[in-house]
């Protein structure tokens, strides 16, 4: 692990995608909506609304500088394809809403991608060498005719000149979710996995794809009486028995399979008061939570909603051990935001290795690290106008439209086109993977 004590100076160390300075113009299949580290951090997966992953490969650290090596292209796929619902008339989107690695047992890797109605499992294996001299098949693909074989030649294997990663499609979970999936989450004995829409949870077991088990249903029996939606669902780290959703009320719900096979009755309930004096128009709205993550050692909790990310102490149901104001400096432009739909907008969340930091994402590019023992925060801007390699200068929003220093940012001046909804941080080392519209930006910190 490469986290210690001291403040951490972030650098930005790459940037993946095409330069467009005006988001507003980007094709929307470009638009990244997933990023994943794999369980030690040399793959970094991403998905975008063109239903395409592209998979990247950390290269071997510097052992001058001890930094952490560049991220370079290793696979892609097209994962999904946009599909129509004949019954009810629907467009199916081929949009990655989530990527999730399953632990590595041999030389092949796998992980799961789902779109909004179909989980798949994907498999990817490199190959050193190829078979070669077939009598019926040329070298080219094409088929040989028969009347013109002569001999009888024995196929043998020929060494690539490069590695080739070869992506295969293992099984397809679908016909399980009547709306929308939002969270996949693999289960810690590595055997089963859920998957979770607005109303249901299922837990699937990875070799099995013609069945799975509701574990959650909150559909009310007149749809008129519905209050509230799951908006996400992720399983303990540790304890396999364990899992958590997130609700549109505001609440995360824990609970243990051990106690029932049906989990609608939950075994604790992580929700804090409402402030009378806060309450507004938009209250509801804000407090939905977008997130939730267990941290690596099973102990916290962390959610996400549309102003705060907070840390829950698994132990204590009545309030937060930890809260942080991510972007409280909007609360006076709810309105505006209202109107233009990114009061809507799903941030998400991530935790440091070590679970002593936690990095949340904001508009304009803007994202906040908060050191959780020392209580300091940055704010960092994702751009290209920073150069390479080089330390990154953090940002203060200010309220003012006049003459302002280089490092501030005016509040009316934000930009809410370019918004980091999705950030990574890497397993073991302070590599923080941000999708910013069509870009994936990579910053790493020296001490």
């Amino acid at each position: 692990m490469a986290e210690r004590g001291g403040d951490l100076q972030w650098l930005l160390w790459q940037v993946k995608g095409t330069v467009d300075d005006d988001p507003t113009e980007v094709d929307q299949a470009d638009i990244i909506s997933a990023v994943e580290f794999n369980h030690d951090g040399e793959l970094l997966a991403t998905g975008d609304k063109g239903g395409r992953v592209v998979i990247f490969q950390k290269s071997r650290d510097d052992p001058n500088t001890r930094m952490c090596g560049d991220y370079n292209f290793y696979a892609t796929f097209q994962s999904h394809e946009p599909e129509f619902d004949y019954l009810k008339s629907l467009e199916i989107e081929e949009k990655i809403n989530e990527i999730q690695w399953l632990k590595q047992r041999n030389a092949s890797r796998f992980l799961l991608t789902t779109n909004d109605k179909t989980v798949k499992l994907w498999k990817l294996t490199e190959r050193y060498k190829q078979p070669s001299g077939f009598n019926l098949i040329a070298d080219d693909g094409h088929e040989i005719d028969t009347r013109t074989v002569s001999e009888l030649k024995v196929p043998q294997y020929t060494r690539l000149t490069e590695k080739s990663v070869e992506t295969t499609c293992k099984r397809m979970y679908a016909n399980a979710h009547t709306y929308h999936i939002n969270s996949v989450s693999v289960n810690s004995d590595g055997e089963n996995f859920m998957s979770a829409d607005d109303l249901r949870i299922n837990l699937w077991n990875v070799e099995v794809t013609d069945q799975c088990f509701m574990m959650v249903d909150i559909k009310p029996a007149n749809m008129e009486e519905l209050t509230e939606v799951i908006t996400a669902a992720e399983f303990h780290p540790i304890h396999c028995n364990q899992f958590a959703y997130s609700s549109s009320k505001g609440c995360v719900r824990l609970c243990d399979m051990r106690t029932r096979a049906l989990c609608d009755q939950h075994s604790k309930l992580f929700e804090e008061p409402e402030d009378p004096g806060t309450k507004s128009f938009f209250s509801e709205i804000i407090s939905s939570m977008s997130d939730v993550k267990f941290s690596h050692s099973g102990r916290y909790m962390m959610t996400r909603d549309y102003l705060t990310a907070r840390v829950w102490d698994l132990n204590m149901e009545s309030r937060p051990v930890e809260t942080y104001n991510v972007h409280e400096h909007l609360r006076g432009k709810l309105c505006a935001l209202y109107e233009n739909d990114c009061i809507f907008d799903k941030f998400e969340c991530a935790w440091s290795g070590r679970d002593t930091h936690i990095v949340a994402g904001s508009y304009h590019n803007l994202f906040r690290i908060f050191d959780r023992s020392s209580k300091r925060e940055s704010t960092l801007e994702a751009s290209r106008e920073v150069r390479l390699r080089q330390a990154v200068p953090p940002k203060k929003i200010v309220s003012t439209t006049g003459k302002r220093k280089r490092n501030e940012i005016a509040l009316d001046t934000m930009d809410f086109n370019r918004k980091v909804l999705h950030p990574a941080w890497h397993p073991e080392r302070n590599v923080i993977a941000l999708a910013a519209t069509n870009n994936l930006y990579l910053f790493q910190a020296r001490l």
